[in-house]
């Protein structure tokens, strides 16, 4: 017999090898052993949850030779036929690819005969969310008033995307992620049982790559295994999920915490090196983050505990690490995951988030703080003042004291790019189209060298190009004005290494002048604007000293006198 991949193996039998779904077998079982079932259930769910597996042995125990029972007896013949799928009267219908009317009411034809060796013929649908609008009102009829000896049982993972109509027809059941504990739990006796090696934390970083699915975990187990020729090493777990392991995790985070840029963006490069997922090591950075807040809040809390690996560093990261810092962290990485995901740069992302991350101005959010507590501070003494002024008569009110006179702090305001508009002009009067072209053509080689020179420099660089150049200086328009701002303060000598390039490559000397694109746009447009009128005023000074028109002057008068061009 040819080799069957371990979650077809394992596939639970009996509601006791469910994991994680106690809330729904524990119910299931007491409608089985009275005999009091639902002609239609609903399971909702994530993937490799159970669903399927449930549905089945649902279909065994109303079917069991020894029913009603609140398990199956996996012995008799019907229990076996409906295991390896020989029984007929148990009927699997994928909807993702018989989604169709016609389906459908071919189903409700058969339903009409009776069950040729079982009580009761069940449809088992896999995926209903995919049926067709008009498949749904097919089925909705039949759903709503089944024959007596059929059973209904419809299997999603979008439970959103079915008709009201069809839910309302059905007893619900919600699948949830099946907990870590569980996983590993049941990870173990398949190890056990199959005589398969593992070592360290080999179960423990399975069951979390599972991400809640049974069957998701028992494929990464049955990979690892095959990887590591039977014995299965965190290694091979790291190697064939593309997760990055908890000693880099904690590397990176501890160059967070001593603003050491070179070491994290160093872990990124060899992280990138080894072929691991960039998106995949944003999201562990995040849940880290997740971690050493949920610590903070609540470190003896057993259920967090069971989530997050706990080990020395970390409870030492966690006591370092201030909660504003770590919230300002999620909401920074979260945004960047996002921007991750509509761009085909994720490399490039995931160093931005890493610099972002390290040279974020410390205590920002705590000076602000500060300032709006001092503000309040100053409003409530204002309030005390006018209440004792009210009490008073009007000949006692004197002039405020010097102190309540003082004015308020003003909130701090958002950082912006400074330019230079005389220098920029400059550019602009003497551009030359052929430089421009030029220093188009050569800036993805000068972005090559820039990568290998300095990582933080390019991902800077990245949404950025050149707009107007001159002889002696170019307009470099940057699409966000913290990345211009970095390379304006000339962080890691950005702007050195561009001008060096391309002297080095075209051999003539240009200074660059970074701009926000924003400003770029308006600064431009009030130049064309200028040189449009510019232009109309050179044309009538001309036309006042053309001896022609100055000569039909003196002929005709200057009020009968029309100049067409």
């Amino acid at each position: 017999m040819s080799y069957q991949a371990l979650y077809r193996v394992f596939r639970p039998q009996s509601f006791r090898d469910v994991a994680g779904q106690e809330h729904i077998t524990r119910t299931l079982q007491n409608a089985l052993a009275k005999d009091k079932f639902s002609h239609a259930y609903l399971f909702s769910g994530p993937r490799g949850t159970g669903k399927t597996s449930v549905a089945k042995i649902v279909a065994k125990a109303v079917n069991c030779e020894k029913a009603p029972v609140s398990e199956p007896c996996n012995d008799c013949a019907i229990c076996k036929g409906i295991t390896d799928g020989s029984l007929q009267d148990v009927i699997e219908i994928d909807a993702a690819s018989n989604n169709g009317v016609d389906e459908i009411r071919e189903i409700r034809e058969n339903v009409k005969y009776a069950p040729s060796l079982a009580r009761y013929k069940v449809y088992i649908v896999d995926e209903v969310h995919m049926l067709s609008q008009g498949a749904f009102n097919a089925l909705l009829k039949t759903l709503e008033e089944p024959p007596a000896h059929v059973i209904f049982i419809l299997a999603t993972t979008e439970p959103h995307k079915i008709p009201p109509t069809i839910i309302s027809r059905c007893q619900r059941f919600d699948f949830k992620r099946i907990p870590l504990v569980a996983i590993e739990a049941r990870l173990n006796e398949i190890v056990e049982k199959k005589g398969i090696e593992v070592t360290g934390r080999a179960i423990e970083l399975v069951a979390k790559a599972g991400e809640g699915g049974m069957r998701d975990a028992l494929s990464i187990l049955d990979q690892a295994a095959a990887y590591g020729d039977g014995k299965v090493t965190e290694e091979d777990v790291l190697e064939v999920t593309g997760m990055v392991s908890r000693q880099l995790l904690t590397d990176v985070m501890s160059a967070v915490q001593k603003g050491d840029l070179a070491s994290g963006l160093q872990i990124v490069n060899d992280i990138l090196s080894e072929g691991k997922d960039p998106e995949r090591f944003l999201e562990d950075i995040i849940f880290y983050y997740r971690d050493m807040l949920l610590y903070q809040a609540a470190p003896e809390l057993d259920s967090i505990k069971d989530r997050m690996i706990t080990d020395e560093t970390f409870v030492e990261l966690s006591k370092q690490t201030d909660p504003e810092s770590i919230h300002r962290a999620i909401r920074l990485l979260s945004d960047i995951q996002q921007d991750m995901k509509r761009s085909g740069y994720s490399s490039i992302f995931l160093e931005m988030a890493i610099v972002r991350l390290i040279e974020a101005p410390k205590g920002k959010q705590n000076e602000t703080t500060f300032q709006e507590a001092e503000w309040i501070k100053q409003i409530r003494q204002l309030e005390e003042r006018v209440k004792k002024l009210e009490q008073k008569p009007s000949s006692d009110v004197s002039e405020p004291e010097p102190s309540v006179q003082r004015r308020l702090p003003k909130r701090p305001s958002a950082k912006t790019v400074s330019v230079n508009h005389q220098q920029v002009h400059a550019v602009l009067k003497n551009a030359v189209k052929e430089d421009l072209k030029e220093l188009r053509r050569a800036w993805p080689t000068i972005m090559e060298k820039i990568r290998k020179m300095n990582v933080a420099a390019h991902a800077w660089l990245l949404e950025s190009k050149p707009v107007a150049s001159s002889q002696e200086a170019f307009l470099q328009s940057f699409k966000y004005d913290f990345h211009c701002q970095m390379v304006v303060e000339n962080k890691n000598n950005a702007m050195q290494m561009v001008e060096e390039i391309i002297f080095e490559l075209t051999g003539k000397r240009k200074k660059m002048l970074p701009i926000p694109h924003k400003q770029w746009e308006e600064i431009r447009a009030a130049f064309i604007k200028t040189m449009e009128a510019e232009g109309e005023m050179a044309a009538a000074k001309q036309e006042e000293t053309d001896p022609l028109i100055v000569e039909a002057e003196k002929l005709v008068g200057p009020d009968l006198l029309e100049i067409r061009d």
